[in-house]
């Protein structure tokens, strides 16, 4: 994490901040007026700015128009006396973060830090994305021709809409468009629609202003903004609220949007790509879906193969997902025998490649030895192409489909480790981390809450109250978390 910067002209304000933020473990860095901070914007830049409104020389308000007009998204904090109000307020509507005036309470400064920190740290996260867009692997033809259609999309900016399966890997691919773009070196900004609550949907695509609602304590840039100039990809655009599908339209018709509780228009100079496993024509005539949008994202349809179209790539994959797995944990890869290989190309993974990934994962921290054999995988795996083979089936799959959903082997019953997801969850995490995917710790705890709640619903049969006592929780949360969650079979009793 970067330094947090402290311009002041007075010595005491400096060192008492410096201080301060140092007993919270934040590096910091000083100066004594603004064009020193300003020379040094020439070569680095700060997590957060701290700086007085009035210095000899250029004042606190020039260093922050500075500011915004390389990194907007930089929070500043402007160090006013009450005799300034009016020119923080100034300050404010220019771009700042907050206002601290003085005198201040040092506790309060530090959680006022703390918070802008927050949201630099967020920014920065949504905006880097990975150095090194993920390789897409696959040797089968089907693979051949998505990789023709990138190739021919590779100078176009028209609006692409990527559908398959869950799990076929529709965000590499998106990424790739973006990588071979001429928006490549912009940001490149992937939102999952159906993982954000409604009621911050909007929030999150167009931002908000101070005070537009409850919480809203600071304006925050949305989605749009964040991929000003690059790249926006709308991962599962089929859930998205039917309200915000107009609001999307028109942004898409017009190019320009306005903040929540915003008053003046906002330009959007953005790509945007979109993606759904969902059948979009049939949701248009349930009424789900505008019909309009449909037909201004359906410029380029891009379909992506399951893994049972191209079989003949699992091998290629699975060896690619040990090695990517005992990278992130600092260990030998494991290897897998022929015997293996082709009993897993034969199994019918209706998760696809992050099902398949998700095995990987399962093998490197589960299986024993360095080479793996059939007997060394999942038992439910191995039984359940027993039993299909007994009954003249095709063998189907027990790996979950979801990322969040490990393979039930993993549990101690057949793992034999009591702590075994938890090797999983880190796994997960790291390879959503890597991937640039943002609020990992949201996605990943409502993901944790939808299947406990779903456990305990199965366990008490479907009645709620029930389920919450055996969980530990109020019969209010339970079902509040139901709603929000969108989890189906809960009754009361």
């Amino acid at each position: 994490m970067k330094p947090i910067w402290i311009v002041d002209d007075d010595a005491s304000i400096r060192w008492v901040l410096e201080k301060a933020l140092a007993r919270e473990n934040l590096a910091t860095r000083s100066f004594s007026n603004a064009r020193d901070a300003m020379a040094a914007l020439e070569t680095e830049t700060p997590q957060v700015l701290v700086s007085d409104i009035r210095m000899p020389g250029e004042s606190g308000l020039d260093l922050l128009q500075a500011v915004k007009q390389r990194y907007p998204g930089l929070p500043v904090i402007i160090i006013t006396a009450f005799s300034d109000l009016d020119s923080a307020v100034a300050a404010f509507q220019g771009g700042a973060f907050e206002y601290l005036a003085k005198p201040f309470d040092i506790d309060k400064a530090v959680e006022l830090i703390r918070r802008a920190l927050e949201e630099s740290l967020r920014e920065t996260s949504v905006e880097s994305g990975p150095a090194e867009t993920p390789e897409i692997l696959g040797q089968a033809p089907a693979m051949q021709e998505v990789f023709r259609a990138i190739g021919r999309l590779s100078q176009s900016n028209v609006t692409v809409l990527i559908t398959g399966e869950s799990g076929t890997g529709k965000e590499l691919v998106a990424r790739a468009l973006h990588k071979h773009s001429p928006r490549a070196q912009q940001p490149f900004i992937a939102l999952n629609t159906a993982a954000i609550p409604k009621d911050l949907l909007e929030s999150e695509l167009f931002g908000h202003e101070r005070g537009a609602f409850t919480g809203a304590q600071t304006t925050r840039r949305g989605r749009f903004e964040q991929a000003e100039n690059g790249t926006l990809f709308l991962d599962e655009i089929g859930d998205m609220p039917f309200d915000l599908q107009t609001r999307l339209l028109r942004v898409l018709s017009d190019g320009h949007f306005y903040r929540v509780g915003g008053h003046q228009p906002l330009k959007a100079n953005v790509r945007v790509i979109t993606a759904t496993h969902q059948n979009l024509e049939q949701r248009v005539r349930d009424g789900l879906f505008r019909e309009d949008l449909y037909h201004r994202l359906n410029v380029i349809r891009l379909r992506l193969p399951s893994l049972r179209e191209r079989r003949e790539d699992i091998p290629l994959l699975v060896r690619h997902f040990l090695v990517q797995s005992a990278r992130q944990l600092g260990v030998e890869a494991k290897r897998m025998s022929e015997g293996a290989l082709h009993f897993l190309s034969g199994l019918d993974l209706p998760g696809n490649v992050r099902q398949l990934e998700n095995l990987c994962n399962w093998i490197t921290v589960m299986a024993p030895g360095q080479t793996v054999d059939i007997k060394d995988l999942p038992l439910e795996l191995t039984q359940s192409q027993d039993g299909a083979a007994e009954a003249g089936a095709p063998p189907p799959s027990t790996v979950s489909a979801d990322p969040h959903t490990w393979p039930r082997a993993a549990a101690p019953a057949a793992a034999g480790s009591a702590d075994s997801w938890i090797g999983l969850l880190e796994l997960q995490a790291a390879g959503m981390l890597n991937a640039g995917q943002s609020e990992v710790m949201d996605v990943l705890g409502r993901q944790f809450e939808s299947a406990l709640i779903k456990t305990a619903l199965r366990h008490t049969h479907g009645r709620k109250n029930d389920a919450a006592v055996r969980l530990g929780i109020g019969r209010n949360t339970i079902t509040r978390k139901i709603a929000e969650l969108g989890i189906d079979g809960a009754k009361d009793e």
